[in-house]
């Protein structure tokens, strides 16, 4: 038996190697290089790598490499291994997105190799699609952000290639807003827009109707002259199953060797078939995309490209379809040349749910502080490029090109949305700071530039040196906290970087209440002094050690206040010293209610028209009285949290986290006893102390020249000692009868119409009543009735909604211990340690209220919210009391004394760049109908806003200024749209800027984009560091 064996054995290996001497070796050439074919099912082949600007690992290990423990991706490996393989083949092609990863590897090749890829984009091989610094999140993003950060990168696609990006590749951040489709899509000159993330209930009905492909007209004031062709994936960015080819994937290679093992190609080619037959089930055209690539791929390209050739080759033999590769350009071409009318969409993708249990609503809040602090830089980086324009751009340094940088990742959809790792977080954080260090800088030495450059005397006299106070919020600023008993004066420079006159009230910490503040002519101006609480006080000093590794020495006792009155781009200054009483400085006047019942009932709040009622007994807010606007109406506030559910008795577990919103039951903040009221009266404004808890702290404040609330609230550290995690929200409720419907803004831009449990292009199942009517908050909220609206302003990205008629709830800060299985393998549980002390994070921040008469609210809301947006920028010198503190320039004004923009017009960009051209933005800040006053077009004098430059040219460019608004507009795709009730009629846009006259018209909600010279650069080293 053991010999027969043998003899098998032998025969069989005498077989095998005989076969192989029968085959004959050859090269293999694939056809690879197929076009579109009319009369067949075309599958567009679209290889990609989706390069997330930092998530599990920070944007350089992803760069580099490095932390591989956590997650294998090396973008450097892509790139690299990219190039090679597209020259192997003239027909393969290739699409790139972040630039923040791409201009890392592209300044480290040699000019020989950049002039290799140069050749590879010339010739369509290689494609930018998208295009900016990073695929911006949609959700927890601000418009100037989002048109800032695409900028970075369309610029520097075109100084590098001369190319523009015509294509939208937003495939990966949960939902997708209005403002995308017609501002970061139309408005940039995108002539389609994909992504991969819409609600399921959607998804399934769009495929059942073949509607995942529409004309999405985002904007109902601009209508079909800003639509786009979007189109939503089948299912997510990656390949149809079966089809990754990465090296380890486990799907089946194109094994073609018929000497060998495992031959496949039939088998291979009619999985290819079937897939891209059910895919044209539900697409309209004889044409669908493959997104042949996910996260990180082709780190090592040629095992992605010899299997595609493959396919293309053999399937084109099989002769059912045509394979071909393509990119998003070439398949939106193909589209368009079908003549088909498309479904139309308006509104948002908002919000998203990958099942029944996971709306993806939670990151509204996720890291509110991450959130903040993005908000706060991003209106100082307006600020401190308007700042570097009037003083001159220092190629020298320091430039603000850093914080730029830095806000450009920050906008990434794993980075401000809050859905990073922890040490993710904290390297965002870092880079936000290095690029705030920068530009203070700029800001320093504009303002020390232009306060001394006017001297007539020709006395030298030393340059004022600035000091600012990024930590103000916390009490702490070193150049306020001097003793100036002493001799000593305080110089407060305040810059307001609006386009009109600002009066607001500046809080700055002082260590005396013997203070007197003056104006630029010395004259004396009322202020007021309020201690500084402890709750504030114990929280400057463990937030102080945190931010900057050491205890705070000493510190401020009192916040001291005034009235500033700023010129529009431009600044005032103001000094304080000391006074031997605090007659001047008015202390306010302190009262305390027990809430136990032993007081009289009604408490008034509000210096001004504006009062607030509040009940002494239950410590609670009961009215809100307006004698200007003549509104009375009842109000309350109330605290409350949602428990996390952890997702242990479901099926298929859904826990609350980072991403998801998923409550298992709401309770109300409940308080240690009975809460107290501690007013302040003063003459600029009263404020109202309740501790609604151990762990939340608020301050209400009343102004007497503001007609709305101030709320400070210090949430945190957020009690899991019992175990559960949980989602702190505040609801402000009234008898408005609001039906439902609510509004919330788009990216800080339009207000949409929300309506509690419903869906315009579907019938919603209701599985989530509280995290399936979770919306978005960049600006504000608001709810109407027939007499009556109600408005609330936020200070940074969070969530909201009307869960009940008459009542508006924002969720201001989320702790929690499951992880939420969408990838990021991390509960969001933020700490914050100190040495030998880690505790949960706290945050504090304002939201502001307002009661209106019905279609009185807007103004408010739009005026307001951008001072909210761009707060005034304050700056500090310290001077010798005997010498002259007079400044050269006391007052200063970048624009014509006498002119200022037009109340519904902002200025959101006006930046001198490296090649000397001035980059100026203008934003029309209104809707069409919004307010019966502002809702007009506008009009910008440029001589008056530029009166000491000689303008040579102004150039109309797309919203990114990579391109000539005229050649943008006529070689866009008009697509053709099936009729529809919304659309839009006589649409307004503003005309040609005439170029005598240089005045620019700007229709409701239209923003327009110049380039300006001036003929010779404007960069200066005039000032010397």
């Amino acid at each position: 038996m053991e010999k027969k064996i043998q003899v098998g054995l032998l025969m069989l290996l005498i077989a095998v190697v005989g076969f192989g001497f029968l085959v004959e070796s050859k090269f293999m050439i694939y056809n690879t290089g197929a076009n579109v074919v009319p009369d067949k099912l075309n599958v567009h082949l679209v290889p990609h790598t989706h390069d997330d600007v930092g998530w599990l690992k920070t944007v350089d290990q992803y760069y580099v490499g490095s932390n591989n423990s956590i997650q294998g991706a090396c973008v450097q490996n892509v790139l690299d291994s990219l190039i090679p393989a597209l020259l192997a083949d003239k027909n393969r092609k290739f699409i790139y997105v972040e630039q923040a990863f791409f201009q890392r590897w592209w300044r480290d090749q040699s000019p020989d190799m950049q002039n290799v890829v140069r050749e590879l984009v010339n010739v369509g091989q290689l494609e930018f699609i998208n295009g900016g610094w990073c695929m911006h999140d949609e959700a927890a993003t601000h418009y100037i952000d989002m048109i800032d950060q695409t900028t970075l990168g369309h610029r520097y696609i075109k100084e590098e290639f001369n190319v523009t990006p015509r294509i939208g590749w937003q495939i990966d951040p949960f939902g997708h807003s209005a403002v995308q489709a017609y501002l970061l899509g139309a408005e940039v000159g995108f002539d389609s827009l994909f992504f991969g993330r819409i609600d399921y209930q959607d998804r399934a009905k769009r495929k059942g109707e073949k509607t995942l492909e529409v004309v999405w007209r985002g904007s109902k004031n601009l209508g079909s002259s800003a639509q786009i062709f979007a189109g939503a994936f089948p299912e997510n960015y990656e390949p149809p199953s079966g089809f990754y080819f990465e090296v380890n994937d486990d799907s089946d290679i194109v094994q073609d060797d018929i000497s060998l093992f495992d031959y496949n190609v039939q088998e291979r080619v009619n999985d290819f078939v079937a897939a891209a037959l059910s895919q044209a089930n539900i697409t309209r055209t004889n044409h669908v995309m493959w997104t042949m690539g996910t996260d990180f791929k082709y780190q090592y390209a040629t095992s992605w490209f010899r299997n595609l050739d493959k396919l293309i080759h053999y399937v084109n033999e099989d002769g059912r379809v045509n394979a071909l590769y393509s990119t998003p350009s070439i398949y939106t071409d193909a589209k368009y040349a079908s003549n088909e009318s498309w479904p139309v969409k308006t509104d948002d993708y908002f919000p998203y749910a990958d099942r029944i249990n996971g709306y993806w609503t939670g990151y509204f809040t996720s890291r509110p502080a991450i959130k903040r602090y993005v908000r706060m830089l991003s209106g100082y980086y307006v600020a401190a490029r308007q700042l570097e324009f009037f003083k001159g751009r220092d190629e020298a340094g320091p430039t603000s090109d850093s914080l730029g940088d830095a806000l450009g990742i920050a906008q990434h959809h794993d980075a401000v949305s809050g859905t990073e790792q922890q040490h993710v977080a904290n390297d965002y954080a870092k880079r936000l700071t290095i690029g705030y260090k920068q530009a203070e800088d700029v800001v320093s030495e504009s303002l020390a530039y232009i306060s001394e450059s006017s001297s007539k005397s020709g006395r030298k006299k030393s340059v004022p040196k600035f000091q600012q106070c990024p930590l103000m919020n916390i009490s702490y600023c070193p150049p306020t906290e001097v003793d100036l008993s002493l001799g000593k004066k305080l110089v407060v420079v305040i810059y307001n970087s609006l386009g009109w006159k600002r009066a607001d009230i500046v809080k700055i910490p002082v260590i005396s209440a013997n203070v007197t503040v003056q104006d630029s002519s010395g004259k004396e101006i009322e202020s007021q002094i309020l201690p500084i609480v402890a709750t504030a006080m114990a929280l400057r000093k463990f937030y102080t050690t945190a931010n900057l590794g050491q205890s705070p020495a000493g510190g401020p006792l009192y916040w001291l206040a005034f009235r500033a009155k700023v010129p529009p781009l431009g600044f005032s200054t103001y000094t304080v010293t000391s006074s031997k009483t605090a007659a001047n400085a008015a202390a306010v006047k302190e009262e305390f209610y027990r809430s136990d019942g032993s007081q009289n009932d009604a408490v008034e709040v509000g210096p001004g028209n504006l009062k607030l009622v509040y009940s002494a007994n239950n410590g609670k807010l009961n009215e809100y009285v307006n004698g200007k606007s003549v509104i009375k109406s009842p109000i309350e506030q109330s605290y409350s949290y949602y428990i996390g559910d952890d997702g242990s008795k479901d099926v298929e577990p859904q826990a609350s986290g980072a991403y998801i919103f998923r409550p298992n039951s709401t309770l109300p903040v409940q308080p240690q006893e009975r809460i107290s009221l501690t007013v302040l009266r003063g003459p600029l404004f009263d404020e109202v102390h309740q501790s609604i808890s151990s762990w939340i702290y608020q301050i209400t404040r009343v102004y007497k020249e503001k007609q709305h609330a101030e709320v400070e609230f210090i949430v945190g550290p957020i009690p899991v000692d019992d175990g559960f995690g949980k989602e702190v929200v505040t609801q402000i409720t009234t008898t408005i009868k609001n039906n439902k419907k609510f509004y919330t803004d788009s990216n800080g831009r339009d207000f949409l119409e929300r309506i509690r449990d419903y869906r315009s292009d579907w019938n919603l199942q209701v599985n989530q009543p509280v995290a399936g009517n979770y919306y978005p908050i960049n600006l504000g909220i608001y709810m109407k009735d027939n007499n009556t609206e109600l408005s609330i302003l936020v200070d940074r990205s969070v969530g909201g909604s009307s869960i009940f008629d008459g009542e508006l709830e924002l969720m201001l800060h989320r702790r929690l211990l499951h992880d939420d299985g969408r990838g990021v393998a991390e509960a969001l549980n933020e700490t914050v340690c100190i040495p030998d002390n880690c505790t949960g994070l706290t945050v504090q921040g304002k939201f502001y209220f307002k009661i209106d008469s019905l279609g009185e609210g807007a103004k408010w809301r739009r005026t307001f919210g951008q001072e909210i947006y761009s707060p005034l920028l304050l700056a500090f010198s310290e001077q010798d009391g005997s010498s002259d503190t007079n400044f050269k320039v006391p007052t200063f004004t970048g624009i014509d004394p006498s002119y200022s923009l037009p109340d519904n017009v902002a200025l959101i960009t006006l930046q001198e760049l490296a090649d000397g051209k001035v980059l100026l933005r203008l934003a029309h800040l209104y809707e069409v109908g919004e307010d019966k006053d502002l809702s007009i077009p506008a009009k910008v004098e440029l001589k008056r806003l530029f009166p000491n430059k000689k303008i040579t040219k102004v150039i109309e460019t797309s919203l990114s200024a990579n391109q000539e608004r005229e050649d943008m507009e006529k070689k866009r795709l008009v697509w053709s749209a099936e009729s529809s009730s919304n659309e839009v009629h006589n649409i307004s846009r503003g005309g040609s800027v005439d170029p005598v006259k240089l005045v620019v018209e700007l229709a409701p909600m239209e923003i327009r984009t110049f380039l300006i010279d001036f003929g010779k650069k404007l960069s200066t080293t005039r000032f010397t560091r």
